[in-house]
């Protein structure tokens, strides 16, 4: 018998195309997909099941499938069908704990998989310039998404302490990026200009959509050395890429404003439903955050395609030339500095300083002095 893997937001890209992805797995005898809503994309030869993990019934859907490995993926910052920030909370943090008591009461599940996030950590003034999976928060996340993970990571660590039986895999991804992106960060890149915290400049990570199906797939099954794919781990493409370099990657200008005016910013983005520039996502922009990805490489075993230089550049592919595009802002600065360039004038090394000879005293011409005598 094949293992039988049930996915939750399956409605949502990411899911839907994980859900795909599996299907081809040897391992895999069946998919369930599950979501609160149809998705719109098709699921290959997985079996939909709609069905709302905040409500009890998700515990039928596991015994009825007889349901072995549990991939959730439903632990997002973003609404689906319409939904407010109220459905999200409800959805990341209820919605967990009721699919955790599902799992705790199904003797059938062995492994359990979920997709977190390095929101976890915050950003903060005073933060570390690397964080590690042991790495405390200076400042615990207040509102939004980010609290939203914190509360799930922590309901996780009591399952796995509950059910020790249970091989729980939490993966903390950097900020997702990709042609099909369809995050709050996302969005705010994909503005025509974009507004910034005047005197800053923060340092970001990325990872590829495709890099978070792949060790998705990895874990979500028997590791190859014993103890391999459980844990808590940070997931993000090599190297760093500063906010005003990824502007300038994707054409856009940009607008500085003052700290205590970007909370407005935000306020009316929301307010025009262009995006949603929360205060986590404003603390981001402003402080940064970038993770230690030694545990990926060295424990789980696991080395991503993309670095995070090529993740945003395939995510600004995807978006086309901004109001200053990169190649043509490029060649004017070029043009503009060939007009400033002043002619070289060849070089003529200066004449070697005559040095004088030193003088010879003439010979004297009267007779020599007789030897003094002291008169002893």
């Amino acid at each position: 018998m094949g293992k039988v893997v049930l996915v939750t937001g399956a409605a949502r890209q990411l899911g839907g195309r994980f859900v795909r992805r599996i299907q081809g797995d040897p391992e895999v005898e069946r998919v369930v997909a599950v979501d609160a809503v149809e998705p719109a994309h098709p699921l290959g030869d997985a079996e939909f099941v709609r069905a709302d993990i905040r409500r009890p019934a998700i515990a039928k859907v596991l015994a009825e499938h007889e349901v072995d490995t549990v991939v959730h993926m439903d632990v997002t910052g973003t609404a689906l069908g319409g939904g407010g920030r109220t459905s999200v909370k409800e959805t990341n943090v209820i919605g967990t704990m009721q699919l955790l008591g599902a799992c705790q009461k199904s003797p059938r599940v062995s492994r359990l998989v979920v997709k977190s996030s390095t929101n976890v950590y915050g950003s903060a003034p005073r933060d570390p310039a690397v964080f590690t999976e042991s790495t405390a928060a200076k400042s615990l996340p207040s509102g939004g998404f980010a609290k939203d993970a914190v509360e799930v990571e922590g309901y996780v660590r009591g399952f796995a302490r509950r059910r020790p039986d249970v091989a729980v895999c939490v993966l903390r991804f950097a900020n997702i990026l990709g042609p099909r992106a369809d995050s709050p960060l996302a969005e705010y890149l994909s503005l025509p200009v974009l507004p910034t915290v005047f005197g800053y400049d923060p340092r970001l990570q990325f990872v590829h959509e495709d890099d978070v199906i792949d060790v998705l797939r990895m874990v979500a099954h028997e590791s190859r050395r014993a103890g391999l794919n459980s844990g808590t781990f940070n997931i993000a493409g090599d190297g760093v890429l500063l906010l005003s370099q990824c502007a300038r990657r994707l054409g856009r200008p940009t607008v500085p404003v003052l700290l205590p005016a970007v909370t407005w910013v935000g306020s009316a983005l929301r307010a025009i439903g262009v995006t949603d520039f929360a205060p986590e996502q404003i603390r981001l922009l402003t402080h940064g955050r970038v993770v230690s990805t030694v545990q990926m490489r060295e424990v789980l075993g696991f080395a991503p395609r993309y670095t995070t230089a090529e993740t945003f550049a395939d995510f600004a592919r995807s978006r086309g030339a901004g109001l200053l595009p990169p190649e043509l802002l490029a060649g004017a600065v070029d043009r503009l500095a060939d007009r400033l360039s002043v002619p070289a004038v060849p070089y003529e090394a200066p004449p070697a300083p005559r040095v004088p000879a030193p003088a010879v005293p003439a010979p004297s011409s009267s007779p020599a002095s007789p030897p003094f005598h002291d008169g002893a």
